[in-house]
């Protein structure tokens, strides 16, 4: 059997594992990343996330990650809603979770499908793998566009025509040589949705994500409280932000998600019982979820700043109850949550 032969029926494959899309790219086909990862970490950009600049060399070179692989499968899985994601904004009593962490984690489920299709690779073909679902120092996004599976968009996200921007990223290093596939080209044009409607202008341009005001990165990687300037934006969303991949126009095409893992689980949950969960309470309701790896602090720190947000006076008491937590960054979540409650 020829490898390009072999590439084909791994295409199939992959499909039959329920990805939505796959492509081939060589690990050097990003050169151009490391100059935008070096440029990100000089404006500091990543704020509290070092581990992007403690391996700085692997993420922006894919090639030294692992130099004896000669191809990269990259594989994009849909995690599609049914719904608006950004429906749940206009009940303030509630938090909104991210569309991503509303079932199980994904982590686990596409890691389980790249070890599976990894397996029947090395039968049917030989070499050696890696398999990599974003825990790793690797640039999955511009390496999926350099595989033709989509493009980054102007929010940073991967998106296609064919797909939408509703998908997980999972990487197969191989050693053998498969035939690349042609890149995909941006097809943004003029539009603007995405960068308009981020409530904190995290976008400092097209095609450029300051973290340190994106919600998703202030709910889930930053430790400590938030910056006041930026906590009144933060509406009701407790964990990760939606608003820019809600509005992206190509998701008209986007593909259905399979995968029954994905279905959410976590919905609209109240406020109030969200704040009161001492730490074995929120390790028992998000247990399988990525949303346990913030932990109890974090994440009641979050609910108390949409506390503060929902105009909700029936909340003060639960907000006013936490103001002695042992966690500063709660008890200074809680005292704000009270000083906006009672307007003083």
């Amino acid at each position: 059997m020829t490898l390009d032969g072999l590439k084909g029926r791994l295409v199939a494959r992959a499909q039959e594992e329920g990805f939505s899309k796959a492509g081939v790219c060589r690990p050097d086909a990003v050169p151009e990343a490391a100059g935008r990862l070096r440029a990100f970490l000089a404006a500091e950009r990543h704020g509290q996330m070092g581990w992007m600049a403690e391996r700085e060399a692997w993420r922006g070179n894919p090639a030294a990650l692992w130099p004896q692989a000669r191809s990269v499968l990259m594989l994009a899985e849909a995690y599609t809603p049914e719904g608006d994601p950004m429906a749940g904004l206009s009940a303030r009593d509630r938090g909104v979770v991210s569309v991503y962490a509303q079932g199980k984690d994904y982590h686990d489920l596409v890691k389980r499908r790249l070890k599976r299709l990894g397996r029947w690779l090395i039968d049917q073909g030989g070499g050696e793998i890696k398999v990599f679902v974003d825990t790793a120092p690797v640039m999955e996004k511009p390496l999926a566009q350099a595989a033709g599976l989509g493009w980054q968009g102007k929010h940073t996200n991967l998106l296609g025509r064919d797909l939408g921007n509703w998908v997980f990223l999972g990487a197969i290093f191989t050693t053998l040589e498969l035939e690349p596939d042609v890149a995909e080209v941006d097809h943004c044009g003029s539009c603007r949705a995405c960068l308009d409607v981020c409530p904190t202008a995290a976008f400092p341009a097209p095609y450029q994500l300051d973290a340190r005001r994106c919600i998703s990165y202030l709910t889930i990687e930053h430790k400590g409280p938030v910056a006041p300037e930026l906590r009144g934006l933060m509406g009701n969303r407790i964990y990760g932000c939606d608003d820019c991949l809600a509005v992206c126009p190509w998701n008209k095409f986007a593909v259905a998600a399979t995968e029954m893992g994905y279905q959410p689980r976590v919905g609209l949950p109240e406020l109030a019982d969200l704040a009161v969960l001492d730490d074995a309470g929120f390790r028992a309701r998000f247990a399988g979820s990525p949303i346990k790896r913030i932990g109890r602090d974090r994440f009641v720190r979050n609910v108390l700043y949409a506390i503060g947000n929902s105009s909700q006076p029936g909340l003060l008491a639960v907000a006013a109850g936490l103001q002695s937590d042992p966690d500063a960054a709660v008890a200074d979540a809680a005292r704000w949550a009270v000083e906006r409650l009672t307007g003083e």
